[in-house]
């Protein structure tokens, strides 16, 4: 799958609630992105139509130029994995190894496939030594790498994080930014919804910002981060990162390099 594109696409929640207001999205395969906003921004909304679990009042939703408005989630779960917020929502099985097990099982992949890819991503998420564990016994820390793993296994062309960083230490978040890294490095896409400027600064190429059901920014972290952009981050209530604002008043940038700053701060006596 080379691309999902969502093109004028407004979805209205039960009671009313205009979630999505007309958006149009292009993401390209192989691309790294970001999406960042208020919480009821529409971001959620926006990736649950990317695999069908809702969809477009308006609009359509298209993988590789295919409008996907009558196919299954089943099947579009095998392009397009999503990682939720709360891995609870995700985790049913009794043992950890069976958890990442049903999606590959689900994706009709052999058995020895469907073992490898077990293996492979629990080592990815440092859960290896847990495999024959109740899930529930796990921190909710381990419970979101367990989700993260489970989706993992299934090696979809798209993986969609939400909120990726939540309840992790700077060794989670170092995985985080590993794992995003190496899909990306295999030419598949990475999607993910964060409330962590930093994370999403270091880490995506693309970043798009929603207020109010719209993408209202849509570019590279330099120009998203830059300080001309920060009155409409603010209008959806995002700081940028401390390096963006420090940057700033250096003359460094929106993303200066931690080697930069010293320098500057070294410079200033």
């Amino acid at each position: 799958m080379s691309h999902l594109e969502l093109q004028g696409v407004t979805f209205v929640y039960e009671g009313g609630t205009r979630a999505l207001d007309g958006v149009d999205l292009l993401v390209e395969q192989g691309e790294r992105v970001a999406v960042i906003g208020q919480n009821g921004s529409g971001k959620s909304t926006l990736v649950r139509h990317l695999n069908g679990l809702l969809r477009p009042a308006e609009g359509r939703v298209l993988h590789d130029g295919a409008d996907i408005r009558d196919e299954r989630v089943a099947r579009l779960a095998a392009r397009v994995g999503i990682v939720f917020q709360n891995p609870d929502r995700q985790i049913f099985a009794r043992r950890v190894r069976n958890e990442v097990a049903f999606g590959p099982q689900m994706l009709g992949r052999s058995r020895d496939e469907t073992r490898a890819a077990v293996e492979a991503a629990l080592a990815t998420v440092g859960l290896a030594e847990h495999a024959d564990s109740n899930p529930y016994d796990l921190g909710f820390s381990q419970r979101k790498l367990l989700a993260l793993a489970s989706v993992l296994a299934m090696r979809t062309p798209v993986l969609v994080l939400d909120e990726p960083t939540t309840g992790q230490d700077l060794r989670g978040v170092r995985l985080a930014q590993s794992i995003v890294g190496a899909v990306a490095a295999e030419g598949r896409t990475v999607i993910a919804i964060s409330h962590d400027m930093r994370f999403v600064a270091e880490t995506f190429e693309r970043v798009v910002v929603m207020r109010a059901g719209r993408v209202i920014i849509d570019g590279t972290p330099d120009d998203v981060f830059a300080e001309t952009a920060w009155p409409e981050l603010s209008s959806t209530y995002v700081d940028p990162p401390l390096p963006a604002r420090v940057g700033a008043r250096l003359g460094l940038g929106s993303t200066p390099t931690e080697a930069s700053l010293v320098d500057a701060l070294a410079a200033r006596g």
